[in-house]
């Protein structure tokens, strides 16, 4: 550990920036494509911002240059989500521009390596450095978000042994990508067979009916107040991937409940309006009941449907407009009622289309679940070695 020495971070990073001030970019400036801009949302992602930009005119972003980045560039938010941190990927775009919500460094290269500070930034160390500042009162902040920055205290060891750590991190995280992958692409194959299948494919002799017919909404379920069960918050569902992001045992007062095979559909604006679907499978057993918000419609398959296809009705584009279209209430506010989506309108398969479904199905859940415990042993496994690496307690040959 002798080797190791502590610098400020600013004696190790140059090119610190903060984004453009509020007025220096507006809604019109947007277009279609061009130079995106990195808001909070983008950093929402496991190392490289990514997700649905919004993009500036090259001539736009020429008259922000201070705000530009590029890959391999850390960027922050200093207000809003605070403590997210992300690099800039290769290859996508050639540059970015940071929103005012954010900050931006680049890395001394014969100093720091970019991926060990990004990782530094995601241990606990890194994260209490980062908000040793953050305001106190009103929207979460941090305060002199710059001067902050630039006074991360940070321990190094030798270039290569910092790229040796970055490595093995980066090993366990590129997996966990494959895996994500892997399942985004099992997810589309089995909403394409469905929309074949159930929609394009549906015969004016199949049966009319609406969904309650074949999905039972908010199932009666027994968990005693004051009980400690699995809870699932709303920030933890995901709006493109099946399996949410974390759950934990929590006494139970009051929400919905819910058992493997359900599909969770959350109900309020903006979260309806943007995705957040999860199908629950996470649970140890059968038997076990979760619960979380309110704000949560359960959607229960009824035999001889696969559970699964819950989850694919609830993500189908069609009923997910129709879900909107029935949302009520003051604005900022409004839900989609079950009462109300239940009442959608479908067309019922025979049984031999169901059971052909249902046996694709079936390997499909079996491989997402498969992959899902696979990312949560090898996350924990990161999580476990990352604060180990970053304070040499655990040391990699370089």
């Amino acid at each position: 550990m002798s080797e190791w020495k502590e610098y400020k971070l600013v004696d190790v990073a140059e090119n610190f920036a903060m984004g453009p001030f509020g007025s220096n970019i507006k809604a019109e400036n947007f277009i279609e494509s061009g130079v995106p801009v990195i808001r909070g949302t983008n950093l929402n992602f496991a190392k490289y911002v990514d997700g649905f930009f919004v993009f500036l005119s090259n001539e736009k972003a020429d008259q922000l240059k201070s705000s530009n980045c590029f890959h391999g560039d850390l960027v922050f938010t200093h207000r809003g989500t605070i403590g997210q941190v992300a690099l800039i990927p290769e290859g996508k775009y050639p540059r970015y521009v940071v929103s005012q919500s954010g900050m931006k460094l680049s890395v001394k290269k014969d100093l720091l390596d970019n991926n060990f500070l990004f990782y530094f930034f995601r241990s606990d160390v890194g994260q209490h450095e980062l908000l040793q500042n953050e305001a106190q009162v009103g929207v979460p902040s941090i305060s002199s978000p710059l001067t902050s920055l630039k006074s991360v205290n940070i321990l190094l060891p030798p270039l290569p042994e910092q790229k040796a750590i970055a490595s093995v991190l980066s090993s366990l995280d590129d997996k966990i990508d494959l895996l994500h992958r892997q399942n985004k692409i099992l997810e589309a194959m089995a909403e394409t067979l469905f929309r074949q299948w159930f929609i394009e494919e549906a015969r004016k002799d199949w049966k009319e009916g609406f969904l309650e017919d074949i999905i039972e909404f908010n199932p009666k379920y027994k968990l005693s107040k004051g009980n400690s069960a699995p809870y699932l918050e709303m920030s933890n569902v995901g709006t493109t991937s099946y399996c949410p992001i974390g759950w934990y045992d929590r006494e139970f007062n009051s929400g919905v409940k819910f058992k493997n095979g359900d599909t969770l559909f959350a109900r309020i604006t903006p979260c309806l309006e943007n995705g957040k679907t999860c199908f629950v499978d996470f649970l140890d057993n059968e038997g076990i009941v979760g619960w979380g918000s309110t704000e949560y419609i359960v959607m229960k398959m009824k035999k001889p449907f696969h559970p699964f296809i819950s989850y694919i009705i609830a993500k189908n584009e069609d009923f997910r407009e129709f879900a909107i279209s029935c949302m009520t209430g003051s604005s900022g506010r409004q839900r989609a009622q079950a009462s109300d989506i239940k009442k959608y309108d479908i067309r019922i398969p025979p049984d031999d289309v169901i059971d052909k479904l249902n046996i694709v199905l079936s390997e499909f859940a079996k491989k997402l679940k498969n992959n899902s415990n696979h990312i949560r042993t090898l996350e924990k496994l990161r999580d476990t070695l990352l604060p180990k690496l970053m304070s040499g307690e655990v040391r990699v040959e370089y």
